[in-house]
């Protein structure tokens, strides 16, 4: 691939020669609200098609002026398992404009986003939407495997006898249903649990995870008052209130929080309810243009999309390691060093994962020895670093947090005045990822 033109020292733009400009013209999400809240009694695509159409209106595009929509989710709703399409009929956006769905644990809507800037870059498209959609207050719980297999048999039973006997042969033990879990499929592992002996590898005390946990709920407090969590949408409910803000942050106490027993590894695990992300139900879009476009509608985009890279590790011993793997790669394509990061969001899934990461980055024997890299990439400042909160304390819809942090770090740059931003991620798999954020020239 051709290098990009990069001066550290003057922070030129990374515009790469014979490749499209891509842009971030804009990205809104629901407020995020613990699972079994307000949006209880509905569904995924219903908070899908919320943040379509809070895209629609703040962006004011024609409905038939996208070429494209494609959303990231994680846990399917089994009726609308193409929940991209059905948000999309319902937010009133032209038939004619394609639509699916793509899944990638917790870096589904960054999957979503990627994609679509791919499709941009190859000349197949101009404009697309992506987004992402979790709604855990209802997930698909199942017969056992015993039951649905004689339940598919009584349905080709011809007769009485034959429907009888496959009746009989239900014993009580069929019944019990069968509930998604937050593992791993290979190692049937839960997340908690791999993220406690990941803490504990790295040395990461119970304490500070509680303190890494209270900073993220009282950044995000203040970011709310302020008003910087500009991209979140109201929300009428169907027979209830006007949703308006993410009802998930609470800061605590130190004292409050030493009070909670380990969560996953008892009796002395270090990683609680409160030090790590809750179950949350949300949606989140953004409108991905190439720069022609954007500029020929006549948007004034908030940020370009950069290099972006995709890793993949053990999902044993490595399961939450991916922004250590990722982040190094992508500078490296970017030609920029830690140091030229103005703006910092990385996602949260457990305080105990986040430091774990950090010490990694900050380890030169962790790069020679597990990323075979000369030296360590090091650790981001936590004065640039998930500055208005993050999963712990805003939320986690595992497929929409990722549109999260993207329009999170341009509009950070905004105000802040950085020029680069950079996102990072963890996902179940062993997986990860990581994107290069440039300002737009103001």
């Amino acid at each position: 691939s051709m290098a990009p033109v990069v001066s550290t020292k003057s922070k030129k733009t990374l515009s790469k020669t014979g490749v499209k400009n891509i842009v971030l013209v804009d990205g809104v999400r629901t407020p995020f609200l613990q699972s079994g809240t307000t949006y209880a009694d509905l569904m995924p695509h219903d908070l899908a098609r919320t943040a379509l159409q809070g895209l629609l209106n703040r962006t004011g595009i024609p409905k038939d002026a996208v070429d494209y929509i494609i959303y990231g989710t994680v846990i399917q709703e089994v009726k609308t398992s193409n929940v991209a399409r059905e948000a999309a009929l319902g937010a009133g956006f032209s038939d004619r404009i394609p639509a699916h769905t793509v899944t990638m644990a917790c870096i589904s809507s960054n999957q979503a986003m990627t994609t679509a800037v791919g499709m941009i870059a190859a000349g197949q498209c101009d404009a697309v939407v992506a987004g992402g959609v979790e709604f855990m207050s209802d997930v698909p719980i199942r017969h056992s495997r015993k039951m649905r297999k004689t339940m598919l048999s009584l349905n080709k039973a011809k007769t009485l006898g034959a429907r009888l006997a496959l009746l009989g042969s239900i014993r009580p033990a069929h019944l019990a249903p069968e509930l998604p879990a937050v593992a791993e499929f290979s190692t049937e592992e839960t997340m908690g649990h791999s993220a406690d002996r990941l803490a504990a590898a790295f040395g990461v005390s119970r304490r500070e995870q509680d303190e890494y946990a209270l900073r993220s709920h009282s950044l995000a407090k203040r970011a709310q008052d302020e008003g910087l969590l500009s991209d979140v949408v109201g929300f009428k409910v169907p027979g209830k209130d006007i949703v308006s803000k993410d009802n998930g942050i609470r800061p605590s106490s130190m004292e409050q929080m030493a009070k909670l027993k380990p969560a996953f590894v008892k009796p002395h695990g270090t990683v609680t309810a409160a030090n790590s992300s809750y179950l949350t139900d949300g949606a989140s879009a953004v409108l991905i243009m190439s720069e022609e476009k954007a500029l020929a509608l006549g948007y004034k985009p908030k940020a370009y999309l950069r290099d972006f890279v995709y890793v993949s590790q053990d999902p044993k011993d490595q399961l939450l390691l991916g922004p250590s793997y990722a982040t190094p790669k992508v500078l490296e394509r970017s030609g920029l060093k830690l140091a030229d990061i103005d703006v910092f969001e990385f996602h949260e899934a457990f305080a105990g994962q986040i430091l774990s990461n950090l010490k990694a980055m900050d380890s030169d024997w962790f790069a020679k020895t597990y990323m075979g890299r000369t030296s360590k990439v090091g650790s981001p400042p936590l004065d640039k670093f998930n500055l208005w909160g993050g999963s712990l304390s805003l939320g986690h819809p595992f497929g929409a947090t990722g549109c999260r942090l993207v329009t999170t770090v341009a509009h950070r740059l905004k105000k802040e005045g950085g020029q680069y931003g950079l996102v990072a991620a963890c996902a179940a798999g062993g997986q990860g990822h990581a994107m290069v954020i440039e300002a737009y020239p103001q």
